[in-house]
């Protein structure tokens, strides 16, 4: 079974309105910027880490460490996770654009 590990999504909890104290407990823009800036860059990394593993199979292929199948479920799963990236990168600059054009 093929597992997406790029993405940890967990089941939606019940949100809360925010109390008084929550409000001080609640990041500023910058920290959230910063979060999401770590996620992204923690995401990129995983799947470089897909794309050496996939060249490290087929590099054991070789040398007849591994069967064919390991090896092309490493390269597979290498493909989607940069396939999904580079949608997710095109998605995001479309989004840009559209703010873009917006006239004030």
């Amino acid at each position: 079974m093929i597992q997406n590990t790029m993405f940890n999504i967990e089941s939606p909890s019940v949100q809360q309105t925010p109390s008084v104290s929550n409000l001080k407990t609640q990041t500023t823009p910058a920290e959230s910027l910063r979060q999401f800036g770590d996620y992204l860059a923690d995401a990129l990394n995983q799947v470089n880490q897909q794309e050496i593993n996939s060249q490290e199979m087929s590099n054991k292929f070789l040398t007849g460490q591994v069967d064919v199948d390991q090896v092309m479920i490493a390269s597979q799963e290498a493909l989607l996770s940069l396939q999904f990236t580079t949608q997710i990168r095109n998605k995001a600059i479309e989004a840009y654009q559209e703010i873009m054009r917006t006239q004030l």
